[in-house]
């Protein structure tokens, strides 16, 4: 018998608020309050004026575009977002927030079509619209058979690590935080007594064994550990030292992927001691399209990771990375030579780590992770 494996699909941010959720069957209140756009239906004129006319309403499953087939192509085990949204139709309007997202509730078979297991909310748009934003989203998901992680009711909600069952006969549990450096403000944290997320105050060796503890805690023989986390900064390659130290305290405490987000663009893969550390998937879905300013980082460009893990002890023994672009808001295969700049670029950034980023031998467009395994 061969080795038993779980496959896990894990995405960065997930933000089908503002111009996406305009172009939706079931657009809420477009009604903003940034600096300059002030109504969400200019964004999707910013990405129709780059790559042409988007046919409105398109159906729920238009953001997710050629990602849905790959998706039902490797069938991983376990999915696993991070919804960087509230799903709401509260008017209150975080005070002193310069971007606020909100998808509306009639929208939500937009995540349902890409069927993930766990939506993380440990992030800093989810209170966009305030704690009843926050109840509602709540709601909205599970109506829907989505599973939140990261954010509840009360603390102990929010902290709670939600189990995935596999077909190998265990579980994936998967715990999601936010810290501040990726915007999640500390008032935010969950109390006995309040509605929030799980937030974690800093970058500390306590801090990360607070987690794992909390992990061991639920976790049983055959179980695998999954970290999400919303932290750093949203642009640039670098990832800080206490970051790092942070990320394999976790590994050492017992995790078995560090799945980090909240960069807007792809960040260094580590594999320490085995085990898989991803310090920025970058964005999956948003409305970005025609912002300008920040293009030498190809933001255009979105990843699809698919760690596969031995069941047994949660090494990485395989990482495939399938490369998107969005255009329309949807998400279309790479081309080949977005592709190999994408592996010149990841390459770079994870050489301090000891990684590189290769295409896949099959050619069939997918990147794959060379780590030196000793």
């Amino acid at each position: 018998m061969g080795q038993a494996l779980v496959t896990l699909f894990l995405s960065g941010d997930v933000m089908p608020g503002r111009g996406v959720d305009q172009i939706l069957p079931h657009p809420g209140d477009p009604a903003l309050r940034e600096g300059y756009i002030r109504d969400a239906r200019d964004y999707v004129a910013l990405a129709e004026a780059v790559n042409g006319e988007i046919p409105q309403p398109v159906d729920f499953a238009w953001p997710w575009g050629a990602a849905l087939d790959v998706l039902d192509a490797i069938g991983p085990d376990v999915r696993v977002i991070d919804l960087e949204s509230s799903v709401t139709t509260s008017d209150d309007f975080a005070p002193g927030k310069a971007v606020t997202y909100r998808m509306h509730p009639g929208n939500v078979p937009f995540l349902a079509a890409a069927r993930p297991d766990v939506c993380a909310l440990a992030n800093n748009h989810v209170l966009d619209f305030g704690r009843r934003g926050l109840e509602q989203t709540l709601d909205v998901l599970r109506a829907a058979g989505l599973e939140p992680a990261g954010a509840g009711r009360d603390a102990a909600e929010a902290r709670r690590p939600v189990p995935v069952a596999t077909k190998s006969g265990g579980r994936v549990l998967v715990l999601s935080c936010g810290m501040a450096s990726a915007g999640v403000p500390s008032r935010w944290a969950a109390t006995q007594t309040r509605p929030g997320v799980d937030f974690v105050p800093d970058l500390s060796d306590r801090s990360a064994d607070a987690l794992a503890r909390r992990l061991r805690a639920v976790r049983r023989e055959g179980d695998l550990a999954v970290v999400s986390i919303h932290w750093g900064s949203n642009w640039g390659y670098a990832v800080s030292q206490s970051q790092s130290a942070f990320a394999r305290r976790l590994i050492d405490g017992g995790v078995d992927v560090v799945h980090g987000h909240s960069s807007h663009h792809p960040r260094p893969i580590e594999v320490h001691r085995g085990k898989l550390i991803l310090y920025g998937c970058g964005d999956l879905v948003d409305d970005y399209e025609g912002i300008s300013g920040y293009e030498r980082y190809r933001d255009d460009l979105r990843l699809m990771y698919f760690p596969s893990l031995d069941a047994e002890t949660g090494e990485l023994t395989d990482l495939g990375i399938v490369p998107m672009q969005a255009r329309q808001m949807r998400l279309e295969h790479a081309s080949s030579a977005d592709s190999a700049w994408l592996c010149e670029v990841l390459s770079r950034a994870g050489r301090a780590y000891g990684t590189q980023v290769e295409p896949d031998l099959n050619g069939d467009g997918r990147l794959t992770l060379r780590w030196s395994r000793h």
